[in-house]
């Protein structure tokens, strides 16, 4: 699933394509992609022009003139820009027609990903982004470790847990762990307001280089075509052996998700 630096790299990425651009016609090939009224996504968003696009934690925000819309990647979702005559493939579920014979498609091959209507000058103030916490790079050390200190869930499930703080996806938990030198079983109540300072330097730390680097290519994310390199900077998640010690990476599931760690290097307090 796209992290925020693989959706930050979408964003700035189609701002050079789509920036100024009119939506000529909206076709929608399968509905479920929109939450709420179909037929009022497209009335609302036909001839209204791409001037901005925000991101909020894994949320991509499109504004228009009057209107703005939130997409959702969720695990395979992907936007790419396409001459307007390319055959339209089996995947691709919502069609934005542009000027200049083009198109932005978007292409979903699980059908998971979501688009809404949001308000244009409100949506952080909205569902779905209204449930959401701060990012890294906003949120205080205080304020975070109000949200661990009376956390019972493992640090490496309360990492991905959006409304604590919202972002951080399986891979970058995985990592942040590691720098962290700590077992992500560890109960997040167990982390000192030292500790939690650190851990917001460090999640900042990763998903900078992250972004930096494009984002991490893993099995479908790409980026209009432009793949993320910071896959070769992973530390432990999907490696077999620890770059540290040297001791085998461990891979165990955490609240059903799979987590990679070094038993050496990352040590677990109960």
């Amino acid at each position: 699933m796209p992290e925020l630096p693989e959706v930050e790299t979408v964003r700035r990425t189609l701002k050079n394509f789509i920036l100024e651009r009119p939506i000529l016609g909206i076709d929608v090939y399968y509905d479920r992609i929109i939450q709420g009224d179909t037929q009022l996504f497209v009335e609302s968003l036909q001839h209204e022009i791409f001037c901005d696009i925000d991101r909020v934690g894994k949320y991509l925000i499109f504004k228009c003139q009057n209107h703005a819309f939130v997409s959702h990647l969720r695990m395979e979702g992907k936007f790419h820009i396409v001459e307007s005559d390319e055959p339209v493939s089996k995947h691709t579920h919502v069609v934005f027609h542009m000027d200049r014979h083009q198109d932005l498609r978007y292409i979903d091959t699980r059908k998971f990903g979501r688009m809404e209507l949001v308000s244009l000058d409100g949506y952080r103030e909205q569902l779905p982004l209204k449930k959401l916490g701060p990012e890294p790079f906003e949120i205080t050390t205080e304020a975070l470790y109000e949200r661990l200190h009376h956390c019972s869930l493992p640090i490496k499930t309360a990492l991905l847990d959006q409304s604590i703080m919202c972002g951080i996806g399986n891979i970058y938990a995985n990592e942040i762990c590691f720098y962290m030198h700590i077992d992500p079983r560890t109960k997040a109540s167990r982390l000192s307001r030292k500790r939690v300072d650190e851990l917001r330097k460090v999640a900042i730390m990763v998903l900078q280089s992250a972004i930096e680097k494009g984002g991490t290519t893993i099995h479908s994310f790409d980026a209009n075509g432009i793949h993320g390199l910071f896959q070769v900077q992973l530390k432990v998640h999907g490696q077999k052996v620890c770059p540290v010690c040297h001791h085998d990476i461990k891979k165990v599931m955490v609240h059903q998700r799979g987590t990679y760690f070094c038993p050496q290097c990352q040590k677990k307090r109960y």
